[in-house]
């Protein structure tokens, strides 16, 4: 089968890599208020080609009101990154408030400023990301006009009023960008929650991403995830790295006492959030000059440790899964074997399975789909249970971390959303999924994310919706699903979902009869970016198999061929074109 891979359209990318700015901007990355951007130290690098130089202009004399804005506007462009030109189109008193921090915003085409003493500039297609550089999806439409208050200071106009907010067109984003991920517990700190952010492309970002997790996840990740970072500490940090690749944080605004356990939790969000940062190796951390050190008086800490916590699951299975003629097999694509359990002895006629992360258990739906049955994986003298009877039409099952099944009821009158942990079924009201059409879906591994695809009269439409949990790791509730779109995306005939990343998913749809597409979208719904995967298949695909652990490929299912889309086409693995539903654990 060959593949065309579709090159983006130049304002996707840019979109993407803007909002990807945008959130560095603002909350990663701090803007320097005056002189050169200069690091002083080592920060670790990733190995990326630096931006374009751009040097705006100042304010030059006799500029009218139009003028300064406008050329506020293009002074926000500067790169590297600093606010000192835009500062001076702006009074004394506006440039000591202005917060440029506090959020950025990006947008696709502006007006011509219009008004004399204020001046409206109204923006198109545009985006929101929060002071801690989270996407926030489309700005509403009641903020697109953007006011400047104008005054004459020292013979010359000048801004007296402007928006705290970065404000820049998504083109000077591109390649500028790349998306990471702050580190936070579940409510019950038992697995990692991972965040995404965005952090300034070929430049050093471990002092950004410390600053960001300092600020914690915010009050709308109530119940969703937690930091074990204490409160109050001074987000103004250096963080240096030595040539070994020790970063040294210094925390300060702290005096409270921490306890042991707390200590070893803040140390792994730290480790886990910077051992994306390729140059760091360890890490060594101190509370108002004292040093945290772990129970054996160890004051440096390898990043790549506490695996414990791993957000894709500790020691999950790294087989496929498959059904041949109704028996559950396992293995490598090309040597798939039935497993010894009683799905693998017997054909039960499920019509799609999964299984539980370890490997252990397996779920599975009846042919007729109005139940569960659940067996072990290995061991044939193990029993066959019905753990769900009397639904309609259940979708294909989820597992996540707590061993918690998932469940979808795709009803006639509307899906119903279930969970099995210890006790029977219990319904989750997940708004803007449940009671609609729901044709597949997916729960995250570290059970903070649901992602299902709702099918309207005008296509399919995907859906994310976060998993509130209590300290205890129970399931409260579910926030309110919020449409993941894309550049051009039509009426999508959504065909398959499945993970590439713990914040990635891989979307196949059908473009035309004999042409599917796949691409590779982050769970925040930020746009789509340079490192992104946007390809085209010919002939039939019939499903995905993806894995959220890294170096587990990304597979397009065809008839006797996999296509490895993770090495492009050299990938290609002989398959058993009787196989149905391959699958990862999860």
């Amino acid at each position: 089968m060959r593949r065309a891979v579709t090159p983006r359209a130049r304002r996707t990318a840019a979109a993407a890599l803007a909002c990807l700015t945008v959130v560095t901007l603002a909350g990663c990355v701090r803007l320097p208020e005056s002189g050169p951007v200069v690091e002083t130290e080592s920060e670790g690098t990733a190995d990326e080609p630096p931006a374009i130089f751009i040097d705006p202009k100042p304010p030059e004399p006799g500029e009218q009101p139009d003028e300064i804005v406008n050329d506020f506007l293009e002074a926000m462009t500067a790169t590297p990154l600093s606010t000192n030109v835009a500062r001076q189109y702006l009074t004394r008193d506006a440039n000591a408030e202005w917060n440029p921090e506090a959020r950025t915003i990006t947008y696709a085409r502006a007006s011509q400023p219009r008004g004399t003493d204020l001046l409206t500039v109204e923006l198109s297609e545009a985006s929101l990301l929060d002071g801690r550089g989270t996407f926030r999806g489309p700005l509403p439409p009641d903020q697109q006009v953007l006011e400047f208050r104008m005054a004459i200071e020292n013979g010359e106009w000048r801004i007296a009023e402007a928006p705290d907010a970065l404000v820049v067109p998504e083109s000077w984003f591109e390649q500028r960008f790349r998306q990471v991920s702050l580190y936070f517990f579940d409510p019950s700190a038992q697995i990692m929650v991972p965040e995404p952010v965005f952090v300034q492309r070929g430049e050093p970002s471990t002092t950004a991403l410390t600053e960001a997790l300092l600020r914690g996840p915010g009050p709308e990740l109530d119940g969703i995830s937690r930091s074990f970072i204490p409160p109050g500490l001074d987000f103004d940090l250096s963080v240096p790295v030595s040539e070994e690749g020790v970063a040294d944080i210094a925390l300060r605004g702290y005096s409270g006492q921490m306890t042991p356990e707390a200590s070893e939790l803040m140390v792994t969000q730290l480790a886990w959030t910077l051992r994306q940062e390729p140059d760091i190796e360890a890490i060594r951390v101190s509370i108002g000059g004292q040093q945290v050190t772990s129970d054996s008086g160890q004051s440096l800490f390898d990043v790549d440790a506490r695996s414990e916590y791993d957000p894709t699951g500790l020691d999950s299975s790294h087989l496929f899964y498959g059904l041949d003629n109704g028996l559950l097999v396992s293995g490598q694509p090309e040597t798939l074997t039935p497993v010894e359990g009683p799905m693998g002895v017997g054909a039960l006629g499920a019509r799609s399975f999964a299984v539980n992360l370890d490997g252990t258990t397996v779920a599975a739906v009846s042919a007729a789909g109005g139940a569960v049955l659940e067996s072990s994986v290995a061991g044939p003298e193990q029993r066959i249970q019905e753990v769900v009877s009397a639904a309609e039409r259940l979708l294909r099952p989820a597992w996540d971390f707590a061993d918690r099944l998932w469940l979808v009821d795709a009803r006639d009158d509307g899906a119903a959303v279930l969970f099995l942990g210890g006790r029977g079924p219990r319904e989750v009201d997940v708004p803007r999924v449940s009671n609609r059409r729901v044709t597949m879906f997916l729960v995250s591994r570290d059970g903070s994310r649901l992602v299902a695809v709702v099918r309207g009269r005008s296509g399919d439409q995907l859906m994310v919706s976060r998993l509130r949990r209590n300290d205890q790791g129970a399931i409260v509730s579910a926030t309110r699903a919020r449409r993941i779109s894309w550049e051009g995306e039509g009426a999508l005939q959504i065909r398959d979902i499945a993970w590439t990343s713990p914040t990635s998913i891989a979307v196949l749809h059908r473009v035309a009869s004999q042409i599917s597409e796949v691409r590779t979208i982050s769970v925040d719904g930020s746009p789509s970016g340079a490192d992104d995967l946007l390809t085209q298949l010919s002939g039939p695909v019939r499903s995905l198999a993806g894995s959220p652990v890294p170096g587990e490929g990304l597979y397009a299912v065809t008839g006797a061929v996999l296509d490895d889309l993770s090495r492009g086409d050299t990938g290609d693995v002989a398959f058993d074109p009787s196989i149905r539903q391959l699958a990862y654990v999860g």
